[in-house]
């Protein structure tokens, strides 16, 4: 990890902390580090969390069922960084980390980012925000 994200991500821990005391939710916090950190939401929902890349893979890793595609660091970085570069998650990958963040799925994207999936992934992120 590089110095700076560290320490990014060290302040965004902190700030989460000290928000969750005085009863602000995920979604609250990271509303809030948005104000100060240029990402992507999935990346701040990240850091809203606390995580690092690791304890996310591995949070992933115990969640996924056997069938389910493997989670590598590099991959959770390229769709943290999608779409300016990157890869888009799928819609398993924004389930699984929607539970580790504590989340609904479609809280980790845009507007502009879902309405790149097809209609009928745009409605099972809807029926699971229901």
């Amino acid at each position: 990890m590089s110095g700076i994200g560290y320490q990014t991500l060290l302040d965004c821990r902190r700030r989460s902390r000290y928000l969750r005391q005085h009863g602000f939710t995920i979604d609250q916090i990271a509303t809030i580090l948005a104000l100060d950190h240029p990402a992507t939401p999935l990346r701040l929902y990240r850091h809203a969390a606390g995580l690092t890349a690791t304890q996310t893979v591995n949070a992933f890793h115990r969640l996924a069922d056997t069938a389910g595609a493997g989670l590598r660091e590099s991959r959770l970085y390229d769709y943290e960084n999608w779409p300016t570069t990157g890869r888009r998650p799928s819609l398993y990958a924004l389930h699984l980390l929607a539970r580790i963040y504590g989340t609904r799925p479609a809280c980790l994207l845009t507007a502009a980012m879902l309405a790149t999936y097809a209609p009928r992934d745009r409605d099972a992120l809807r029926r699971t925000d229901a």
